[in-house]
């Protein structure tokens, strides 16, 4: 074999020895995530129960995290608990699809091959939720519940309005 074609193929075995190392410690590697804080989520659910609140409704909010767990719920003394839950499950499909509920109402009515996401469990496809979301990155969302469909989706844009400084 000539010495020229010896060194590219022992080149050639090296980098692909590298390459293997370098995906496989890849596939190892940690992986590191930002996370909502409770005390960021407890801002966003009393700035959205509070804009409820001030257009004179009695409200639930929920915040949940990036896996859709719930992290906060509050509810207006007045506020029934079904609220409480729709407020939830707002939140939790904003979250899973990384879209507002409103959005994703109309897209699910439009779009019939995408009805049936309707039917998952949890899922509520009502206004009222919103994501949060740093860049492209969804870290949870806020679901409001209590008012009209309209004015539940205003309360949490402002809850998320409240802390959007600090999601850069």
């Amino acid at each position: 074999m000539h010495v020229t074609t010896r060194a590219a193929l022992i080149l050639g075995l090296f980098t692909a020895m590298c390459t293997q190392s370098r995906g496989e410690a890849a596939a190892q590697s940690v992986v590191m995530q930002r996370t909502l804080s409770l005390g960021m989520a407890k801002t966003i659910a009393e700035a959205t129960l509070a804009e409820c609140k001030s257009k004179g409704y009695n409200t639930a909010a929920a915040v949940v995290d990036r896996a859709g767990q719930l992290l906060v719920l509050l509810r207006d003394e007045q506020a029934t608990s079904q609220m409480a839950e729709m407020a939830r499950r707002k939140a939790y499909t904003a979250r899973m699809f990384r879209m507002t509920t409103q959005e994703f109402q109309k897209r699910t009515q439009e779009d019939p091959a995408r009805a049936a996401q309707r039917d998952l469990v949890d899922i509520l496809a009502l206004s009222g939720g919103v994501p949060i979301q740093v860049d492209a990155d969804t870290i949870g969302a806020v679901g409001s519940a209590g008012s009209t469909l309209d004015v539940d989706d205003g309360c949490a844009k402002a809850g998320v309005a409240k802390v959007a400084h600090l999601l850069k």
